[in-house]
């Protein structure tokens, strides 16, 4: 009787009904199996080794369906362990499908073909994809073609993806929905743009608005109205002139068969307002519009409905000069313009704000001819004269050598400051130039007539005569004195009224005295010069010319204390 079989016996008998291993070469394999017994959630499944495993029925259905088994099923799972401690095998379901997947999409990866998905989850930056086993990551970016808030409806749902990258050693699948649609709108975008043509009118509904434009659905395909395109008038924004959810009748202006790219156009269906517009508008005419917009280098005056003119801020006015045009008009502002140029093949008409008003310089010529007198401020002091504001938003200029008798510009320019209201005379308008020249000096007792000179300054006085003056002003500077009673006023500077220092103080004399001078001169105006100390120098050269002659051998002091004597 043969002896009874060991432990070893056996294992080597169980090692070769089982392919001559332990394992039989199970672990780490796809294996079909018998669906023996359905338990609670679990699924019993016999694969012919020497116990059964259970596997979770979730693993057998799709996210959101049914599982669908049934005791005798054949269904493949992947074996993990041939034995776990409890003696039951260690079956997966998704291990098997994963597996299975993982085989079928590197194949239709490298083929580029599309694959079929579920998404069932939220991951940071994305969504979690069920390629039939295999879990892709979806980025956000590439869920639709244009961002989508709620992804809600999308969830549970086969549907259609783009497998962008996948690496088996790293588990790595990234997928992408946002490609099969771009795909597939472009074919449908190619098919509905062969039954399109330019110049062909269409009816549209507005689908979108931007800053730039809007676009319009033309039954499947986006075509883009640009915001010049939508009228002839300005239009600041498209929201001014349509709405989302309009219908609207457009003009295929171009079609970019390329880029499949469709340019829309609703102005060109209405009447174009620069037809005719030279005759129209002829240059010189006066008009009035509506100021719509404002830059840095002028305004647009809107002369009627599409049709805006340019006002350069050159042109906007008279009197202000470097000013932004913010300043001189606002928008919406009703105007009166000149038209100045126009270009009708440039769409351009020049127009002028300052010319349908009256030129300042001519108005101010006509109300105050050369010789009247004008009052105004001091508006600014500069080295070669003084400014003074006039009526009419004009200045005026007084030159330094205009200001005052018998001193120097410069002296005559720290007599005045700014803000004060002094008065002048006009000398001179240059309507073209914009100039208008005063004087002040000529508003002076016994001062010439404003473009003429007094007859008793240039026939009556000679250079180097000493006459009698009467003092008519004191001031820090000199004197103002008059020749005579009644002749020409003029001058005497602080350091011409005696040759000592002391005598050179002003405040030693008053109005009303008399005193001797000599004429040393005329300004242009021929006002004339005197001078105290020209005298006594003169009288003291012909005291030594006297006296030194019949004295020969004197003294220089004895000369001039006979000079001095003779002269008491």
């Amino acid at each position: 009787m043969a002896s009874s079989p060991t432990r070893d016996d056996f294992a080597a008998m169980l090692d070769e009904s089982l392919g001559g291993s332990s394992d039989g070469g199970f672990e780490g394999r796809v294996v079909k199996g018998t669906v023996t017994a359905i338990e609670n959630d679990k699924a019993v499944i016999d694969v012919g080794l020497k116990s059964e495993g259970r596997v979770p029925l979730r693993e057998f259905a799709m996210p959101g369906q049914a599982h669908g088994l049934s005791v005798g099923d054949e269904v493949e799972v992947y074996v993990d362990r041939v034995e776990n401690s409890d003696g039951e095998a260690m079956l997966s379901r998704d291990r098997a499908r994963r597996e299975a997947a993982w085989d079928k999409l590197e194949s239709e990866f490298g083929e580029g073909k599309r694959v079929d998905g579920v998404i069932f989850g939220r991951v940071k930056g994305g969504f979690t994809v069920d390629l039939d086993g295999a879990v892709a990551f979806l980025p956000g970016s590439q869920v639709d073609i244009r961002p989508v808030r709620d992804v809600g409806p999308l969830m549970d749902i086969p549907q259609p993806f783009q497998i962008l990258k996948m690496d088996r050693r790293r588990g790595n699948i990234v997928v992408s929905r946002r490609a099969v649609l771009e795909e597939t709108r472009a074919e449908q975008r190619s098919g509905l743009i062969l039954n399109l043509k330019e110049n062909q009118i269409i009816d549209g509904v507005v689908k979108n608005i931007t800053d730039y434009g809007a676009f319009v659905d033309l039954g499947g395909i986006d075509g883009l109205l640009h915001v010049t395109d939508m009228s002839y008038k300005r239009v600041n924004h498209p929201s001014e002139v349509i709405a989302i959810g309009d219908t609207v009748k457009v003009q295929i202006i171009r079609i970019n068969q390329d880029t499949q790219r469709i340019s829309l156009g609703m102005k060109q269906l209405e009447s174009d307002p620069w037809d005719g517009v030279v005759a129209k508008y002829p240059v010189g005419a006066r008009l009035s519009g509506m100021v719509t917009n404002i830059t840095e280098y002028g305004a647009f005056v809107e002369i009627e409905a599409g049709i805006e003119g340019l006002v350069h801020v050159s042109e906007m006015s008279w009197t202000k000069k470097n000013v932004h045009p913010g300043k001189i008009v606002s928008t919406s502002q009703e105007v009166e313009v000149l038209v100045l140029e126009v270009d009708s093949d440039k769409r351009r008409i020049s127009l002028g704000l300052k010319q349908a008003q009256q030129n300042p310089w001519e108005g101010f010529a006509e109300k105050h001819p050369v010789g009247s007198t004008v009052e105004g401020e001091v508006k600014n002091a500069t080295e070669f004269g003084l400014f003074i504001g006039l009526d009419g938003d004009v200045d005026g200029m007084v030159h330094m050598s205009d200001i005052a008798w018998g001193i120097s510009g410069e002296d005559a320019l720290a007599l005045h400051r700014k803000g004060e209201q002094v008065t002048a005379v006009v000398l001179d308008v240059d309507v073209e130039k914009e100039r208008i020249s005063l004087g002040m000096k000529q508003l002076e007792k016994g001062a010439p007539a404003a473009g003429g000179v007094s007859e008793s300054s240039s026939e009556s006085l000679r250079r180097g005569e000493v006459i009698t003056v009467t003092v008519l002003e004191v001031r820090d500077g000199g004197l103002e004195v008059q020749a005579g009673d009644d002749g020409a006023t003029g001058f005497i500077k602080r350091s011409d009224l005696g040759r000592d220092r002391d005598e050179q103080r002003s405040d030693r004399f008053q109005v009303g005295q008399k005193l001797d001078a000599m004429v040393t001169g005329f300004d242009r105006s021929k006002k004339p010069n005197f001078s105290v100390k020209a005298r006594q120098l003169a009288e003291e050269k012909e005291a030594v010319e006297q006296f030194g002659s019949s004295n020969a051998g004197a003294s220089l002091g004895d000369i001039l204390g006979a000079a001095l004597k003779a002269k008491q």
